[in-house]
């Protein structure tokens, strides 16, 4: 039997990842090669973010082993370069029990960071902390300002209203270092030999109102109860976690901020941006297989895996 290979299944939000990485999971089984999936969505690595994030259901995933969903408390800050040695480790140990890993979402910076061998900056508390401190004081606009001068580069790459990826780059920028600016390495190579990526795609025109939709359907199944649960466990004190798209919506409709309608309207618009963000970035990836998650052949990519090898 060959060797055990790490799979990438990719893709913007509402593109099909999660059906399609359960449907190659079995299909590899099929095949004697047992598969098991860890999380690369940065917002399910939350306990109890739950309906904002799509998450699947335990009974849901088909008695496939999954890792890395509901590792963190919402008021831990989801680092990306924790994330790669958390990622890494689960890959390790899926293979040493001889099964292939499948790693799936859309936070392309925590996918890049694990398929791409490539070490993040090193960081720098006490700086950090006077450059949040100034973001607190002044907002994201003037260290964007600043940003954009040292490294226009990055700076293109960066949502200004992101204050966090901000700051980050010119705490990187302050230590001397150049900032991947959110980019793969000039000449990439992966970290695991046997890589396979699959990116799915829905046309944009099909593909807008089943996001509209899906944050219809967010709020219906109770997000903002969701929400009011999880701000007694700290939820708006956490760094990554309270702002996740469709949650910070929801604290601000709980706050009387915004109505239901604005919340949802605004979590809509938010994720129609980020969802062309992810097929940007998806797109950089020379290697990628991409495919229509509701049509493709799962039995035909888990074939193709050993014609490969």
């Amino acid at each position: 039997m060959t060797a055990p290979a790490l799979w990438a299944v990719v893709g913007a939000t509402g593109t099909g990842k999660t059906v399609l990485s359960l449907d190659l999971a079995e299909a590899l089984a099929t095949r004697g090669r047992p598969a098991e999936i860890v999380n690369a969505d940065a917002m399910q690595l939350y306990r109890g973010m739950d309906i904002g994030t799509a998450k699947l259901p335990q009974a849901e995933r088909r008695g496939i082993p999954h890792h890395l969903f509901d590792a963190l408390a919402v008021t831990d800050e989801a680092a990306v370069a924790w994330y790669q040695d958390a990622a890494r480790a689960a890959i390790r140990e899926i293979h040493t029990r001889g099964a292939d890993a499948i790693l799936v979402g859309g936070s392309g910076l925590y996918v890049s960071g694990v398929l791409w061998d490539f070490r993040f900056p090193p960081r720098d508390e006490a700086l950090r902390a006077a450059l949040e401190d100034e973001l607190e004081r002044h907002g994201s606009g003037a260290l964007y300002a600043r940003l954009r001068e040292a490294d226009p580069v990055a700076a293109e790459r960066i949502d200004p209203r992101n204050g966090r990826r901000v700051v980050r780059a010119l705490e990187v920028l302050a230590q001397g270092g150049e900032t991947h600016g959110g980019a793969l390495p000039e000449a990439p190579e992966f970290w695991h030999p046997e890589t396979r990526i699959v990116a799915t795609a829905i046309d944009r025109e099909e593909l807008v109102p089943l996001l509209d939709a899906r944050v219809e359907q967010m709020w219906g199944a109770g997000l903002v109860d969701e929400v009011e649960a999880l701000r007694a466990e700290g939820l708006e004190r956490g760094v990554t976690a309270g702002r996740a798209i469709g949650y910070a919506q929801a604290l601000a409709q709980l706050r009387g901020d915004l109505t239901r309608d604005e919340a949802i309207a605004e979590t809509q618009a938010l994720t129609r941006r980020y969802a062309r963000r992810q097929v940007s970035w998806f797109r950089r990836y020379a290697d990628a297989r991409w495919v229509d998650a509701r049509a493709v052949d799962a039995t035909a990519l888990a074939a193709e895996r050993e014609e490969r090898s």
